[in-house]
């Protein structure tokens, strides 16, 4: 099976989670004085089932070799993860719907462009970042601390493969 990323949108990615990104005038008024646009509550972050706390992490990723075999998702099933790419270029996700375990034919992978981050839904099955072409720096919001398990995780045995668009 080889999977080709599509284009991220927010009704594709909408049964996994949020698509963060500037745009959307219903969340957007100005601040500051008129010096700054916010673009407000672009995500439901969910982090505090069981106990937890909310934290932000850097997470430092090495570039992917394509094709990529999947080998394993994980899931988070007490909250939501939230990534966005600071160096602001394209990254691939990604994500089956909650359940079980990731089934190979309900995949999705998307590319996430250069204006855009992502925040899979608690519970939802995601691969990993996947950085494209360098060393890459993502700012995750999530979970830290509380009770019971909060990741995951299902191998493949199927032969999956990515390949860059």
């Amino acid at each position: 099976m080889m999977l080709i990323p599509e284009p991220l949108t927010a009704a594709a990615f909408a049964p996994f989670g949020d698509v963060i990104e500037a745009g959307d005038e219903k969340t957007h008024y100005t601040i500051n004085y008129g010096r700054t646009e916010r673009f407000h509550d672009l995500a439901q972050l969910d982090v505090l089932a069981n106990g937890g706390k909310p934290t932000v992490s850097i997470f430092r990723s090495q570039p992917a070799n394509f094709p990529l075999r999947v080998e394993v998702m994980e899931r988070h099933p007490h909250s939501s993860q939230a990534f966005i790419s600071l160096q602001r270029k394209p990254f691939l996700v990604l994500v089956a719907p909650p359940g079980e375990k990731p089934e190979p034919d309900q995949l999705r992978l998307f590319e996430v462009g250069p204006e855009q981050g992502v925040n899979y839904h608690p519970g939802v099955w995601h691969h990993y970042q996947f950085s494209l072409d360098e060393v890459r720096d993502f700012l995750c919001i999530d979970r830290s601390g509380g009770y019971g398990d909060n990741c995951d995780e299902h191998p493949f045995s199927e032969e999956i493969f990515i390949q860059r668009s």
